[in-house]
């Protein structure tokens, strides 16, 4: 397994641009079963789950080119509605093609999704709000069966605001007869930019980023070029890097709209941030102050995907940070890495006091997922000594060469194969 060996203590400083969102991409990969006509997708991050999506559309009949951050699509030779199940373990998000394959073939054949062990992540959502759709489903062997041959428009009333389920009722109902509600939506940017997507592509959403969203079905969608947003867990991370540092660094391309829930924190914790149109500028020199009291929720509240690398972050600031943990029950796996580095945190159920330290040092630790994979990172690059993050492959399913990300800000930072 591939570690990287980190050299910490080094402030950062430069200037970065950020790649395009893994968790926007990975949608618009599936939406564009919808069509049988050419679709190109730029600013498509180079990492595992995108191309983990790349292989279950081929194995479904899909024509997909990579040509650098471009993605072309061609979706007339779709022959299959099953999505195997050894795909299917290695990708959480291919349970999005469940609304596009029913959306295209009428039927789906869906072995049950894996990714990041961080909880029970259940898909029930998902199917209640299909079922009301007048979709048949039956749940055998280890796979969703549906069908939505008989399909009909709804007002689907989500229980949680599930970005997921979300996505599902918009990529089925858009080339679907009638018009469908989704009342408490999930309201992330993500899905902003599906419906922009969709709409690309002739179909007629709005809605999106408020807690209801209308589609009004069309027989037909066509093909588009779109460039994809960036990625804003990316560029949460990179801040939290540099406040942890120090130093002075330069975030291009990117939307501080969609982390304002994070930098509002940073500033008030002794960051200097300033913002204008896709430029966030970050500047840190002293240690930062507490956190406070966080709690992490669905937009725009904090969200999950930066609370590991917020943990990190408070392990050094000074005083008490409280956070508790609402989405999910199990992502706290990072918590005794971090404390193998000196970390001082206290769990207790969904909830973590976390007092910080001075410095903390250097250690061998293991990814256990995603995003507490990234927190180990940050916590080697502002550590004492050398830290070694073991089982990157996490990692690399949200994060386009993180290493050379820092290097170019001044780290030193040694992927080993």
């Amino acid at each position: 397994m591939s570690k990287y060996v980190i050299n910490g203590g080094k402030k950062l400083n430069g200037d970065i641009t950020i790649h395009g969102a893994k968790n926007s991409v990975l949608p618009l990969l599936a939406a564009s079963i919808l069509t049988d006509e050419t679709i190109r997708i730029g600013n498509c991050p180079n990492l595992a789950d995108v191309e983990n999506m790349i292989r279950i559309l081929s194995a479904l009949g899909v024509q997909v080119e990579r040509e650098g951050n471009y993605i072309e699509i061609k979706s007339g030779g779709l022959f299959a509605y099953e999505i195997p199940k050894r795909q299917a373990k290695e990708l959480r998000s291919s349970v999005f093609l469940m609304g596009s394959i029913l959306g295209r073939m009428k039927k789906a054949k869906v072995a049950y999704p894996g990714g990041c062990d961080i909880g029970l992540r259940p898909i029930d959502i998902h199917l209640k709000a299909l079922s009301e759709l007048n979709v048949k489903i039956v749940e055998k062997y280890g796979y969703i069966n549906c069908d939505a041959t008989r399909m009909r428009a709804a007002n689907v009333f989500l229980d949680y605001p599930s970005v997921g389920a979300t996505e599902n009722i918009m990529l089925l109902a858009a080339i679907s007869d009638g018009t469908t509600t989704v009342s408490n939506a999930a309201r992330e940017p993500e899905i902003i930019e599906l419906q922009k997507f969709l709409n690309t592509m002739g179909a007629k959403i709005d809605g999106a980023g408020t807690s209801c969203i209308k589609i009004e079905g069309v027989q037909k969608l066509h093909g588009t070029d779109y460039y994809a947003m960036p990625d804003r867990i990316v560029t949460g991370t990179i801040l939290m890097a540099v406040a942890m540092c120090g130093g002075n660094v330069l975030l291009n391309g990117t939307n501080y709209t969609h982390i304002d829930s994070l930098i509002s924190k940073l500033v008030k914790s002794g960051c200097n941030i300033a913002v204008k149109s896709d430029k966030i500028c970050i500047q840190s020199s002293d240690r930062l102050a507490s956190m406070g009291y966080i709690e992490t929720g669905p937009y725009p509240g904090y969200p999950t995907d930066l609370q590991a690398p917020l943990v990190a972050l408070a392990s050094t600031a000074d005083g008490t940070t409280i956070l508790v943990e609402n989405i999910f029950e199990n992502r706290f796996k990072h918590i005794p890495e971090l404390c193998k580095m000196g970390a001082n945190i206290k769990v207790k159920d969904r909830i973590a006091f976390i007092t910080g330290v001075k410095q903390l040092t250097g250690a061998e630790v293991v990814a256990m997922d995603l995003r507490g994979g990234a927190a180990l990172v940050l916590a080697g690059l502002s550590a004492a000594q050398l830290t070694v993050v073991h089982d990157i492959q996490h990692i690399e399913r949200g994060y386009e060469e993180m290493d050379k990300c820092f290097v170019a800000l001044g780290a030193d930072v040694i992927k080993i194969n």
